[in-house]
């Protein structure tokens, strides 16, 4: 498979601005725990970001469903595990909006982190039944559960987590130029948990 038929297949990657390396995402509103959370005052998912912005664009949300739609071709997983490796990129970071949809989407993005083994992966995650799954974790992806609350404890049964705070973010994106610049805390596993500002 050719790098541009793979593009078309997968429907693209994102490029953050504020971050490293490459992304992919997937339409907020399809989110399974986030799109109940959205609606619940004080969660981490009121005002999702994801929501609004360039994010509600006709281009952005038509881009979206498509890579929501090319999960599920059975050639989806060496089309990423392509793309992410033609990147060269050290980074990666699952659905900088959108979320696992169910065990078949993750167990294609753990074969995908398999074939990239010289990336690190990203994947945070509101879907608690993802638990269960992270014996089969592979070494080169950190997952991190979201706490669902603004100023929750961070989840003691999970090894990596993130919260949002209104006060005591770890997270230095906001003191420069809302960039990671040098940070890499949200890939390294040896971080237990991440505190991201509300904003």
């Amino acid at each position: 498979m050719k790098t541009s038929e793979a593009l078309k297949l997968v429907g693209g990657l994102s490029k953050p601005s504020k971050m490293p390396g490459w992304a992919y995402g997937l339409p907020a509103r399809e989110c399974k725990t986030g799109s109940k959370l959205v609606k619940v005052a004080g969660s981490t998912c009121e005002g999702c970001y994801a929501l609004k912005g360039c994010y509600v664009f006709k281009v952005v949300q038509d881009a979206q469903y498509r890579r929501l739609a090319s999960v599920k071709h059975e050639l989806w997983t060496g089309a990423m595990a392509l793309l992410i490796n033609s990147k060269k990129s050290k980074v990666f970071r699952w659905h900088d909006s959108g979320d696992v949809q169910d065990e078949a989407h993750l167990l294609k993005i753990f074969a995908v982190c398999k074939l990239t083994p010289e990336t690190r992966h990203w994947l945070p995650t509101r879907e608690a039944w993802i638990k269960h799954f992270l014996p089969q974790c592979p070494q080169n992806l950190v997952i991190r559960f979201s706490a669902p609350m603004v100023d929750q404890d961070a989840p003691r049964s999970w090894p990596n987590t993130s919260t949002v705070v209104t006060a005591g973010a770890t997270c230095p994106a906001p003191t420069q130029d809302n960039e990671c610049k040098d940070c890499r805390a949200c890939w390294d596993p040896e971080v237990k948990n991440v505190a991201y500002g509300q904003h």
